[in-house]
């Protein structure tokens, strides 16, 4: 039987409304709508608009309607750690930060004043990263949480929008450094301890896949989508985007052989675990705990990804020279190799404006040649980016006692060849990059396993691994240990421990 499915994607630069049809075993993705996601700054404070994003997802519905398919469901996906808060009447109350805002600095020095960063983390699993949904509630306005009825992280503030229904999806929930995985609760000692949260303020906490409700009736009758069922699939678009890696195996075993690359603005490089990694070595090694379907543990790192050739090319088109990503990627595959690299976990190059300036103030602090074009900049943001993958790749690897066979490589970055062969090179594993549009899909089979069309999260796998055209990078042989030298040049440790 076929089946048809909507999946609202947001990302930090565009919004997309697919259609995802199942038919005879396989799974096809349609674009239907898409739209800008353009932050607003006001003085020094940068927005989301998201009154802006519901009316586009709404012209969305409308579109849907008019394709004349009966549809089964819809589920929206968005980036972590941001949040709607409602006012007294029940109605999103703006301003909708954004995580790049700097007012979350003050966040972090009121959370540290009450509680250590250690403590944190055995209570959460989750990373330090200064943009946390825990920094952030802490610097707002005390009025203004006091005032607040509820807050929703932004995915599922639209699955609200959708049916009405207010909860909070598990993966997402996740992300805020507010849930507990051991309790598989809101931590208490967080949310009211240490933020005095008012009651109720975090709705209730549901597993991926579950049934919300039907579309509401004015959005129903305004699009012609009657019968159709809103899901909370996986609201955070990295647990969406690992449900549709193509694995062979299911994952979420205590030794997986596989990881993952989610690649994109940011880079999630992980494995799916059975259960969460509470130990000091995480800790130190900062990478967190997020969960995944099936109550799975994404056990990862956040890197800064193509975020850093994005600024790049806006900083450029700025000045008057407009590149496209595939010219970019053939100036710097005609560039020296290793002639400049960054730490791309370097705290620089998270803000906004001027990356270009960034990147060469790092190189000049460590006495490297600063990149003179545009090839010789973008060669040194993706030589950069899989130094950093395959520095924790091995982190990762040994923080959990295994040798990873294969890293699966998905999202929109699994485009760039040129990466993809740098990645497998520096990482000296097989890479498999693909489905490009792996957030969507994830999306999708999980609103299909909801409601029962898919059995299994290996059978979707199965599905994906039929539906994709994935692309094998097998590591070249580095005679020179190229590599091994350019970590050495920024004297980053490869290991655990290492000095």
């Amino acid at each position: 039987m076929n089946s048809h499915f909507l999946a609202c994607d947001l990302g930090a630069e565009s919004g997309r409304l697919m259609l995802g049809s199942l038919v005879d075993g396989r799974l096809a993705l349609r674009e239907i709508h898409r739209w800008p996601n353009t932050p607003i700054r006001s003085g020094e404070s940068l927005h989301w608009d998201f009154e802006g994003l519901l009316r586009e997802l709404e012209i969305g519905l409308i579109q849907a309607g008019a394709i004349g398919l009966s549809m089964d469901a819809i589920s929206t996906d968005s980036w972590g750690v941001d949040y709607v808060l409602f006012d007294a009447q029940n109605r999103p109350w703006p301003p909708v930060f954004h995580y790049r805002d700097p007012r979350s600095s003050r966040g972090v020095e009121r959370v540290h004043s009450q509680i250590t960063q250690e403590e944190v983390f055995a209570e959460t699993g989750i990373q330090f990263m200064p943009f946390n949904t825990l920094f952030q509630l802490a610097a707002e306005a005390p009025g203004r949480l006091a005032s607040g009825t509820k807050l929703l992280p932004i995915a599922d503030a639209f699955n609200h929008w959708l049916s009405g229904v207010s909860r909070a999806e598990v993966s997402i929930a996740s992300t805020t450094q507010l849930y507990n995985p051991a309790t598989e609760k809101w931590s208490a000692r967080l949310t009211i301890d240490v933020l005095g949260l008012p009651p109720n303020a975090l709705p209730p906490l549901v597993p991926s896949g579950t049934v919300l409700g039907p579309l509401r009736s004015e959005l129903a009758a305004a699009s012609g989508l009657t019968g159709l069922q809103v899901i909370a699939s996986c609201s955070h678009d990295t647990g969406a985007a690992v449900v549709a890696v193509p694995a062979s195996d299911p994952g979420g075993g205590a030794t997986p052989d596989w990881a993952y690359l989610s690649s994109g603005t940011w880079s999630l490089l992980g494995a799916e675990i059975g259960a969460p990694l509470l130990t000091e070595a995480c800790r130190d090694a900062n990478f967190t705990n997020e969960i995944g379907y099936g109550n799975s543990v994404r056990l990862l790192k956040n890197i800064v990804g193509l975020w850093l050739i994005q600024e790049c090319r806006r900083e450029w088109a700025s000045a008057g020279q407009e590149y496209s990503y595939a010219q970019l990627a053939e100036f710097a595959a005609g560039a020296e190799p290793f002639r400049s690299v960054v730490d791309a976990t370097d705290a620089r190059f998270v803000t906004p404006g001027g990356m270009t300036g960034r990147i060469a103030d790092f190189c000049r602090q460590n006495n490297q040649p600063i990149p003179r074009n545009p090839a010789e900049f973008i060669r040194c943001c993706l030589e950069s980016l899989a130094l950093a993958y395959s520095i924790n790749l091995r982190t990762l690897a040994e923080l959990l006692g295994t040798q990873f066979r294969r890293l699966h490589i998905v999202g929109g970055g699994s485009r760039n060849a040129l990466l993809n062969q740098m990645t497998a090179d520096a990482c000296g594993v097989s890479v498999m990059a693909g489905p490009v549009e792996a957030t969507a899909a994830g999306n999708v089979l999980v609103q299909a396993m909801a409601l029962g069309r898919i059995r299994s999260l290996a059978e979707a796998r199965e599905i994906i691994a039929r539906s994709s055209d994935c692309q094998v990078y097998n590591p070249q042989i580095d005679l020179n240990g190229s590599w091994e030298k350019v970590r050495r040049r920024l004297e980053i440790p490869a290991r655990i421990g290492a000095k």
